[in-house]
């Protein structure tokens, strides 16, 4: 058991590569590049919008080819790719060769995430009461990257200047060829879960509320991801407190599986998805209201403690109601939906801030839109028998 635990925490580093470094870390590089490459707000959105465009790309190749190819050869792909794109990031300035990379890092980081989804949640092949917490595990490994970013590059940056940007990327690109190496061995530990009985076919009726709820989700958290950093130092935090913010929401994420282990397993319908995502909406209301340092942490405590457990909660939801050989498909079904509403939310938030000179709107409207996804979720119900879930494919 200790050993499937040790690689369930190896797997991990799968979403520390696709999440923290190629997604979220661009949080913290944000104000440097922009006053380097003297980008407009609505830029900015974009060159995380890219990366939302190859998580989209990324998810419909999974979706078609993941019954052929597997989920552990995927997820190799992925981080590899990813690892490489986020190091060739730190050698080019050029605004469409930045997005380009974005694409790329997006489209290795969709195989990663909804792979390494997939194969976290068959760790224990024998004990399946075990999978929501390995669930949790891996989506919770983002968490190391987010400590590691926090602590690294505002100290980075702060010794050596805005220009030093691209030095960032190449250390979180060498730092995730390292930890592609033994998550990569972890998933080889893992049979795939297509071995298990039962068809690969699903029906998405079931699911819909909760798609449109992960949907609302994907639109408000990434808002806050994008420009949360930004509107600290716009209101004067200094690099101690973006450094004690960042590694607060890593160190929350850390601590995610042990808050919504349980409910994720005995909770039914979507009261596991609505619970997370009204705790995400709090959490990103709280710098709206106050950007005072305890207003920030605390912010950073509840989004951290629920930004990767939206995942857990519907990958615990897809175990519970499908065969293992649908969830690659179940999975990959969801992430696209979640990669097509998290390419609005970036350029929409940076355009809002520069049509209104500020980027207060954008955000208020993120965290509204989470508060409205929590009340959708919560009308989640199941199907009468399982098999209604499993009936047909999707659609």
């Amino acid at each position: 058991m200790t050993r499937g635990f040790l690689v369930a925490f190896l797997l991990s580093f799968g979403p520390a590569v696709s999440n923290s470094f190629a997604r979220f870390a661009y949080a913290l590089v944000l104000p440097a590049m922009r006053t380097d490459l003297a980008l407009d707000w609505s830029q900015a959105g974009g060159l995380n919008t890219a990366n939302a465009a190859g998580y989209l790309i990324g998810a419909l190749a999974v979706r078609a080819v993941v019954g052929r190819m597997g989920n552990r050869r995927l997820f190799a792909i992925g981080m590899v790719l990813t690892s490489l794109t986020v190091l060739a990031t730190g050698f080019v300035r050029d605004v469409p060769m930045l997005s380009l990379l974005r694409v790329l890092s997006g489209i290795g980081g969709a195989c990663v995430f909804i792979c390494g989804g997939a194969l976290s949640g068959n760790v224990f092949p024998g004990r399946p009461e075990r999978a929501s917490t390995t669930i949790a595990m891996f989506f919770a490994g983002a968490g190391i990257g987010l400590m590691l970013c926090g602590v690294a590059i505002p100290l980075l940056l702060q010794q050596v200047g805005d220009a030093a940007w691209p030095l960032v990327w190449r250390a979180m690109g060498v730092a995730g060829l390292a930890m592609s190496v033994v998550a990569i061995w972890a998933a080889w530990q893992i049979d795939e879960p297509g071995a298990g009985a039962g068809s690969a076919r699903w029906a998405v009726l079931p699911f819909m509320r909760q798609l449109l709820a992960y949907l609302c989700f994907g639109l408000g958290y990434i808002g806050y991801m994008t420009f949360v950093i930004a509107w600290m130092r716009i209101n004067g935090a200094g690099v101690g407190l973006v450094m004690s913010v960042w590694v607060v929401l890593g160190a929350a994420t850390l601590l995610a599986p042990m808050v919504w282990a349980g409910p994720c397993e005995r909770w039914r319908g979507g009261r596991p998805l609505a619970a997370i995502m009204a705790t995400s909406a709090i959490g990103a209301m709280l710098p709206m209201v106050s950007t005072h340092p305890i207003s920030l942490l605390s912010s950073a405590v509840l989004f951290g403690l629920s930004m990767f457990s939206a995942p857990s909660a519907v990958g615990s939801l897809i175990k519970h109601w499908l065969p293992k050989p649908a969830w690659g498909s179940a999975m990959a079904t969801f992430t696209i939906v979640f990669a097509a509403s998290q390419m609005v939310g970036p350029v929409a938030t940076g355009w809002v801030a520069d049509h209104w000179g500020s980027l207060r709107p954008g955000l208020t409207a993120s965290a509204l839109v989470l508060a409205f996804g929590a009340l959708l979720a919560l009308t989640q119900g199941e199907p009468k028998h399982r098999g209604d879930a499993a009936a047909m494919s999707p659609s």
